[in-house]
Formats: C-alpha cells, sequence, structure tokens
C-alpha cells in the first residue's frame, strides 16, 4: 500500500523482519549465559523470549492503553500506535506470550508472530498456502476505507472459492480490516486479490496474514467485574435526565478497590458498557464519555441501533484526530456534542470550517461544545431515494443518429486495424488531442495504465503551465503521430453509449463511451479491460462527413461490471464484401431476414450463420437480444 509515498507490507506494525546485523545480537555474552536466557524467556531482547521487538510486533489491533499518566486532563496525550502495549491487567493470551507460548518467543524470535514464524507470506507459506499455529488470520483491504462495507464484503463472497464469516470488521485510518478463523478461507481470501475492480478502475487488494484472535476473544472482564461495572453506571446514572456520566470511568473509587480496570478505547471494555446500556437503560437520551483516551470510534457505531434515543453524546477530553471519525456516528440523531480538547480541533483553520464539518455529519445539531448554533436548514426526508437507471445514447435527431454511427463505424475500424495512419482524413489541419487518466496518489506502473498515464494532461496533477501545453497535442501530424504510439486496441462496439451535446449547421460535439482491451503484436488480448471516454468536436467535412478540430481522450480501468458484459456480442469481421457468395436459398433467407429484423446484410448474415442458418432460430435469438438491448446500432445502419 502506498502511504505517504512509502509502501508498507501491510503488517499491523509496518514493521521490516529482523536484520542481522554484524556487531549485534550475543557478541559478547556467554554460551552459558544465553542458553539460561532462552530458558527463562529472559525479555532481555534475546532470542530467548518476546524481547523489546517481539513486544512491539503483538497484535493488539487497536486495544493499546495509552499514556499511564494519573491525571485526568489527558487530552495532550497522543496515540502513539508504534508503542508497546500495557501489561496492566492482560489477560490468558498476553500471559501466554509472556510464557514463550506465544509472541516472539518461540525458536527463532521471528516477526513477533505465535510460534516465532515469521509474518505475511515470507516463512509461513507451503505450497502456496499460510501456515500458521494460529487459527486466526487478519485480512487487510488497503485503501478499504472508500468501500461501502456491504459492497465490498459481497464482492469477496462472489469470487471467494471458500465462504467464510468476516469477523470484527472495522476501519483503521483508510485500510479494512477483519478477522477470519479458517485457513482455507484465508488462503482463497489471498488468491482474491487484485480480481476485483472497483468504480474508480483500480484493483483492491487483499492482504491475509496470521494473527492473535480477535480482541472481543481476549476480554479481561470476568462476570463478576461485569456486575461490579454494571452498579458502577447505576451510580453514575441520572434517571430525571436520562444521562449516564462515565467520564474518567478508569478510575472510579468503586472500580479502582477492586482492582478492576475498564478502559474504553478497548473493544471488549467498550462492548460490555454498549451491552449493560442497551439491557438496562436503552432510552438513554445523554452519555459522557469525556476524558477515556478513545481514539477511534469503530466501537461505538452500535449505538446508532442499541441507543437510538441518544440525542447528546460528550467526546470531549479524548484522543480524536480527525474528523473522519465522526463518519462512524453518522446514524445517530443528536443535537448535542461535545468535542473540545481533542486533537482534531486543531486541525481547522477557522470555527466556520469546523462546525461545518460537524454539522455535515450531524445536520440537526444545535449545540457544539456547549455553544448553540444557529438552526440547521434542510429538509427532513427520511424516505432513502433510488438512482434512476442508466439510459441508452441520446442523438437528438435519426440524421444525426445515422451521421454518427457511421463515423464512429469508419473511425475505430481504423483505430483497430493497426495501421492508424488513415486517420490523418478524419482530423482538421489544426486538430488538437489530449489524454486524461484518473489522479490518483497510488503508484500509477502498477496499473495496467501505465502507458497512458506518462501523457496524461489531468489538471489535477499537471499544475505547470509549460507542461500543460507541452502534453497538448497540435495538428492533425503531430496527433495521428501520438495515436500511432498507443498501444494497439480492440473496442467492443456493442459497448458505445453516444450523447451530443452541441448541434449546430456548423459544428457537432459529442461524446462516445465503451469499453476496449489492448492487443499485443501476436494478436491475444491483454487481461486487462479499460474504459473510455471520449468527446469529439467536429465540423461538417465533404458529402456527409465529419472533420474532427478537438478530440479528448479519458481512459480509466473498467469496473468488474463492465468487465463481465463486454465483448459479449460478437462483432462482425470487416471485409471489402459485406455479402461473400452464398446459394440462391441462402440470399432470399438473408434478403428476407434483412428486411424482417431491420439490421443490415452484414449482421443479418452474421446472425443466421450463427444459427446455421435456421430462420425461426435466428428470428427468436435476435428477438430476445434485441429486448435485452445486446445488439448495437451499426447493425441497423444500411
Amino acid at each position: 500500500m502506498a502511504d505517504s509515498g512509502h509502501y508498507y507490507n501491510e503488517h499491523d506494525d509496518r514493521t521490516a523482519p529482523f536484520r542481522n546485523r554484524k556487531g549485534r545480537g550475543h557478541k559478547g555474552r556467554s554460551f552459558e549465559r544465553s542458553r539460561r536466557d532462552r530458558q527463562r524467556g529472559s525479555h532481555s531482547g534475546g532470542f530467548g523470549g518476546p524481547g523489546p521487538r517481539s513486544r512491539l510486533l503483538e497484535d493488539t489491533d487497536g486495544d493499546v492503553t495509552m499514556s499511564d499518566s494519573s491525571q485526568d486532563s489527558s487530552s495532550q496525550n497522543r496515540f502513539n500506535p508504534y508503542g508497546r502495549p500495557s501489561r496492566k491487567g492482560d489477560g490468558r493470551f498476553d500471559r501466554d506470550r509472556r510464557q514463550g507460548k506465544g509472541g516472539g518467543g518461540g525458536g527463532g524470535g521471528g516477526r513477533g508472530l505465535p510460534g516465532g514464524g515469521s509474518s505475511g507470506f515470507r516463512g509461513d507459506r507451503v505450497g502456496g498456502c499460510l501456515r500458521s499455529r494460529l487459527s486466526w488470520y487478519k485480512v487487510t483491504i488497503p485503501h478499504g476505507r472508500k468501500y461501502e462495507k456491504k459492497w465490498l464484503i459481497t464482492a469477496l463472497q462472489n469470487i471467494c472459492a471458500v465462504q467464510y464469516s468476516p469477523v470484527q470488521y472495522h476501519v483503521d485510518h483508510h485500510r479494512v480490516h477483519f478477522y477470519v478463523e479458517d485457513s482455507a478461507a484465508a488462503n482463497a481470501l489471498r488468491r482474491c486479490s487484485h480480481k476485483i475492480t472497483d468504480s474508480d478502475g483500480y484493483k483492491v487488494e487483499v492482504h491475509v496474514n496470521p494473527s492473535n484472535p480477535p480482541s472481543f476473544l481476549q476480554s479481561d472482564l470476568k462476570p463478576e467485574d461485569l456486575e461490579q461495572l454494571k452498579q458502577c453506571m447505576a451510580k453514575r446514572f441520572d434517571g430525571s435526565q436520562q444521562a449516564l456520566d462515565l467520564n474518567n470511568i478508569r478510575t472510579d473509587p468503586d472500580l479502582v478497590s477492586q482492582n478492576i480496570e475498564v478502559i474504553l478505547n478497548r473493544k471488549t471494555n467498550m462492548e460490555a458498557v454498549i451491552k449493560i446500556i442497551e439491557e438496562n437503560i436503552p432510552e438513554l437520551a445523554c452519555l459522557n464519555l469525556s476524558n477515556n483516551r478513545i481514539h477511534k470510534l469503530d466501537d461505538l457505531t452500535d449505538l446508532t441501533t442499541k441507543v437510538p434515543n441518544l440525542k447528546a453524546l460528550n467526546l470531549s477530553q479524548n484522543e480524536l484526530k480527525t474528523d473522519r471519525e465522526l463518519d462512524k456516528l453518522k446514524g445517530l440523531k443528536l443535537v448535542e456534542l461535545w468535542l473540545s480538547r481533542n486533537p482534531l480541533c486543531d486541525v481547522f483553520k477557522d470555527q466556520a470550517a469546523y462546525i461545518s464539518a460537524v454539522r455535515q455529519r450531524f445536520p440537526r445539531l444545535l449545540k457544539l461544545d456547549g455553544h448553540d448554533l444557529p438552526p440547521p436548514i434542510g429538509f427532513d426526508v427520511e424516505t432513502p431515494t433510488a438512482i434512476p437507471p442508466c439510459k441508452g445514447s441520446c442523438f437528438g435527431s435519426d440524421e444525426i443518429k445515422a451521421l454518427i454511427l457511421r463515423f464512429l463505424q469508419q473511425y475505430y475500424s481504423i483505430y483497430d486495424s493497426g495501421n492508424r495512419q488513415p486517420l490523418l482524413d478524419a482530423y482538421h489541419d489544426g486538430a488538437s488531442l489530449s489524454i486524461t487518466t484518473p489522479y490518483t496518489s497510488q503508484n500509477p506502473s502498477r496499473s495496467s495504465l501505465g502507458e497512458y498515464y506518462k501523457d496524461s494532461r489531468n489538471l489535477k496533477r499537471i499544475k505547470d503551465s509549460t507542461m500543460r501545453f507541452r502534453l497538448l497535442k497540435h495538428t492533425r501530424l503531430n496527433v495521428v503521430a501520438f495515436l500511432n504510439e498507443l498501444p494497439k486496441t480492440q473496442h467492443d462496439i456493442a459497448s458505445f453509449t453516444v450523447d451530443v451535446n452541441t448541434y449546430t449547421n456548423t459544428l457537432l460535439s459529442f461524446t462516445v463511451s465503451g469499453v476496449f482491451k489492448e492487443v499485443v503484436v501476436d494478436g491475444k488480448s491483454r487481461e486487462s479491460t479499460m474504459a473510455f471516454s471520449r468527446v469529439f468536436i467536429t465540423v461538417p467535412a465533404g458529402n456527409s462527413g465529419l472533420c474532427i478540430v478537438n478530440d479528448q481522450l479519458f481512459i480509466r480501468m473498467a469496473t468488474t461490471e463492465e468487465i463481465r458484459r463486454a465483448f459479449v456480442a460478437p462483432a462482425p469481421t470487416p471485409s471489402s464484401s459485406p455479402v461473400p457468395t452464398l446459394t440462391a436459398p441462402q440470399q432470399e433467407m438473408l434478403t428476407a431476414f434483412s428486411v424482417k429484423s431491420g439490421m443490415n446484410l452484414e449482421w443479418s448474415q452474421k446472425c443466421l450463420q450463427d444459427n446455421e442458418w435456421d430462420f425461426n432460430r435466428a428470428a427468436q435469438i435476435f428477438t430476445q437480444l434485441k429486448a435485452e438491448g445486446k445488439i448495437p446500432d451499426v447493425a441497423f445502419i444500411k
């Protein structure tokens, strides 16, 4: 994954494997001392047990205790994702690690994985499969934040060879994580990497690593602890206001006296609190979670369904770093919210930007950090609206339709022929052309768009005016010379949609969109299918012809749905004579079929040949394909 210009292995701690460095390790230590350390499971950092390095690599999945400062006003203490987790109150899994049963304790220390094995797919791959003493695996989707959970899980389920159940799905920065317990499912998910194309044309990466069990299985709250927590919450509940005050609950005397540690930035602890609320006070209206070292809000998403009447929420004096965390609570109909003394408050240029960002998530908000806000302006529409279905081409008139379809058929038959030089006749002497690919922070060389990226004139990427001018191709000679340098292609004519933008007696502007694939020298197609959108600005030329004065080509990776539908209808093979020699009965049948279907002779013959000259069957197939919209408009040009 690319992150600030660097690439990481997507292991939780973003650390590199151990390196053997000359002059380090056991140099200067006796063999006997090293042996004693290994037997004791020494924490000195040697090979015997989970030293500082292996402790750093233990996967706590975000359940890291923050600074142990005893002061309540700890909002300035930032969460350090690379810090060592606290040993205080660790459960059975942590005790096992300290005894050398897990973590970095076994054998050669590895990279902090249980059993001493290496992480990722370096030392744990046997025959291309994962091997681990653990039964749990952590699945990571880089940049997964931009996908809806339902879409992502469904897309993976559709292509995964093994059925699986994602456990503890959550978002961490730009990544999505979840767990699976089955090694077969883990290997099947690993093979799904780069098999799904998103709506922006990028392949979805899937990383799978052996992992400790999810945090909710490592609960350190015993049944008697939960009962004590319940009593503590009852003491802090105000029934007259339907308000629950959990401010700085980790220092509550009743809990501390019983040696019960409730840390609300741990998933298990927060889930326990929400469960108690759901079972005992589901009508709760006000909740105070201030001063609890909360650094992300994934564990609060259940509030939207389990505490539906919540109107006021206090998250002040915590460690929230970005306003994007608030997206996880967008389902709450809050009227009061406190966020003061969180790091996120410092990222806004002014108070207006801060209020705007918060109100984007909570449009009904009337109070922010105790200050009244102006009444919200908007429409209280609860009914979800469906996006209307896509429509086909829009030409404006049959005359323009015939003109454009004839032009496109001629243009792309030459463009895909392997020799684009004859396209000189299609361009005006002063024509201009530009090519654009999507703007991305990812490495373009890893995408099939790499061939086009170097000439991309995307104005979000190219800021220099000189470079912008240089990337614009001027005059028809330069335009066609540039087109000849682009990869050879095969376009799916049946995928084309056309929208006429402007039409006058002296100018015709239209946009054509569709899919294509690149063709290498030996005639084989590459696996990647691409989508394009092209704006032609043309003027009249000759007898019912068009001449291009401006050509804007946009290329992206095709989506999974576009790939599925691409090249379904076979394109006719270009030939100098559309009707080769046929028998007299076949000629008669062809003419009749062309009249009945409305298709031209070339496409009519194709349909009849595909159905072995069975007129009735060909007519049935034609009717079915036409009803499904799979027959391109060019088939009806006579």
